[in-house]
């Protein structure tokens, strides 16, 4: 055989795995349809969220959590409804990451030399119930490197294991077949790609160079989800949130291409819960594109005012950083915004300096590379926006201000072309908006949210502005910025047990197969259900690759 071991996707998920092996003494092939430039996936372009619960740092600033309270967030935004079906091993595979995220990933992390920002955000507020979707506290934590940083310490083991002669990188190598003989993963066929020489991200050639075969004692599958392919991200887009956007903006790389879902159907094993997927309503154009229709997401505040496309206020729990998916569900079922593809954001140079952060290891140079100092320079003790925030004021093709609203309001109707937006309307409902900041109390739900955001330290030194009038002359100019909804994760995939193994159509596994990261759900083809807590991802693909690699190891030990 050609290795012990057969990890098809060197993202992230695939490189934990192979770590998992190769320092069990197992011999990996580790196969990708790109270059050498592109170890890491997508994961290497993240913010770098880390979901944790009841850390050293969120007792630091105060935060109270705990299992039981994190396990009632989980269940309330998963919203299990398939539990002799579908969601038989999502949900165990919840509960186990949970008491991951509660126990042990804190030192594992540690251990591997993964380091956090000793802020904690506060991501997907949730829909305002205690019993409903949402985190009660802050648990995003940020890994000093941002997304590159976790997946470091596991690129520089698999070039060791190299090194060593324990693992063999099959880069342009893209499966189109996986080999199973009596029941039995064995293997995997496919296209030898054409070189190509691409810097990290760009998408490549897809020209055959010819074919291969490798065979094993066992495959992982750890191939990423579909949220680059958007004909496959409207096909299986799900009824209850209405109709799928004529156009999108994109936030994975072109490769995030969902190929080894049906090849893995094909060789048995079952695919759940496809209706669940994870896109985000704050998208913007990226105005220095390194991907096919490049999207970078607002990770905002929570004061900024919300509009649909005809200029109406988005009512709770759709405020910005609070739902995600309720949002999205608002916007493509209301029968008079089915035509637009399009939301809002109206605020004030006060609020983008303090509150708005960008998704991205590319746009968070700071904490990207590791620069304590000009993270507090550019993040705390700093006047103005974030460098990578001000080029897209500057630059980015979705943004417009104006020292007025009436003249803000007219640039925001240039950009679609039509005169969708009423000046006078927007006014109004900003204007009472406004009303409501006199007293620190208030019946606007957005307003009593910034308040509540600012009794947590985290937030109010450096995340949520102090609450002000939008029409405020001295907090201006005023910006408006065009949203689109921004393709990312899939939230179902390959149904695996809790060793990871691929299961079939009968629930018994597929022997020799196994599958991690985003093409199984993250776990159990939908750990996450319905809904996602975020910083949820990348420590989805940190521990369904562990699993899997333990798992491999122990059967071709």
């Amino acid at each position: 055989m050609d290795a012990d071991v057969i990890v098809v996707g060197a993202g992230l998920a695939g490189l934990v795995a192979a770590h998992e092996l190769t320092s069990r003494g197992r011999r990996v092939a580790l196969v990708d349809q790109e270059n050498a430039a592109n170890l890491g996936g997508q994961a290497f372009w993240s913010f770098g969220g880390l979901f944790l619960v009841d850390s050293p740092e969120q007792r630091r600033l105060g935060v109270k959590d705990s299992f039981e309270l994190a396990w009632n967030d989980w269940q309330g935004s998963a919203r299990f409804d398939r539990p002799e079906d579908e969601d038989s091993w999502a949900v165990r595979w919840a509960r186990a990451y949970v008491e991951f995220a509660a126990g042990e990933k804190r030192s594992w992390l540690d251990g591997h030399g993964i380091r956090l920002l000793p802020t904690v955000g506060w991501a997907e507020r949730g829909d305002l119930r205690a019993h409903g979707h949402g985190n009660s506290v802050p648990r995003f934590h940020i890994a000093w490197g941002t997304g590159t940083g976790v997946v470091e310490p596991f690129v520089g083991y698999a070039r060791q294991a190299a090194r060593d002669g324990l693992l063999t990188f099959h880069h342009r190598h893209r499966v189109d077949e996986l080999i199973v003989e009596q029941g039995t993963a064995r293997g995997v066929r496919g296209t030898l790609l054409a070189e190509d020489i691409s810097p990290r991200g760009v998408a490549s050639n897809r020209d055959a160079a010819g074919d291969f075969e490798l065979t094993a004692q066992a495959v992982i599958v750890t191939s990423g989800g579909i949220g680059a392919d958007h004909d496959i991200v409207r096909r299986h887009w799900p009824e209850r949130l209405g109709t799928p956007p004529r156009e999108m903006v994109t936030g994975v790389p072109a490769y995030v291409d969902g190929r080894m879902l049906d090849i893995s159907a094909a060789a048995g094993a079952r695919l759940v819960n496809r209706d669940r997927m994870w896109h985000y309503t704050e998208g913007v154009r990226n105005w220095d594109p390194i991907w096919p229709g490049h999207g970078i997401r607002i990770l905002p505040g929570p004061s900024s005012v919300w509009f649909d496309a005809l200029g109406r206020r988005l009512p709770e729990p759709c405020l910005p950083g609070y739902d995600t998916l309720g949002t999205l569900k608002h916007l493509r079922t209301r029968e008079d915004l089915a035509e637009h593809d399009h939301s809002w954001f109206v605020l004030t140079q006060r609020i983008a300096e303090k509150e708005f952060a960008l998704s991205g290891s590319e746009q968070n140079p700071d904490i990207t590379a590791k620069d304590r100092k000009a993270f507090l320079r550019e993040r705390i003790l700093g006047k103005g926006a974030p460098a990578p925030v001000e080029a897209f004021l500057r630059k980015g093709a979705d943004f417009v201000t104006a020292p007025d609203l009436e003249q803000l309001v007219e640039k925001m109707n240039a950009l679609t072309g039509k005169p969708l937006l009423d000046a006078a309307g927007v006014r109004r409902q900003i204007e009472a908006r406004d009303t409501q900041m006199a007293n620190p109390y208030s019946k606007d739900a957005q307003v009593q949210g910034i308040r509540n955001a600012r009794r947590y330290i985290g937030d109010r030194l450096g995340r949520v502005a102090a609450p002000h009038r939008i029409l405020d002359p001295a907090a201006g100019p005023l910006i408006g910025v065009k949203l689109h909804v921004l393709t990312r994760k899939t939230l179902g995939g390959i149904q695996t047990d809790l060793d990871s193994r691929a299961l079939g159509a009968g629930g018994t596994p597929v022997e020799g197969l196994y599958a991690a990261g985003e093409v199984a759900g993250f776990g159990g083809g939908g750990v996450h259900g319905y809904n996602a807590l975020e910083g949820t991802f990348l420590g989805g693909c940190l521990f369904s690759g562990r699993a899997a690699g333990r798992a491999a190891a122990r059967q071709t030990g």
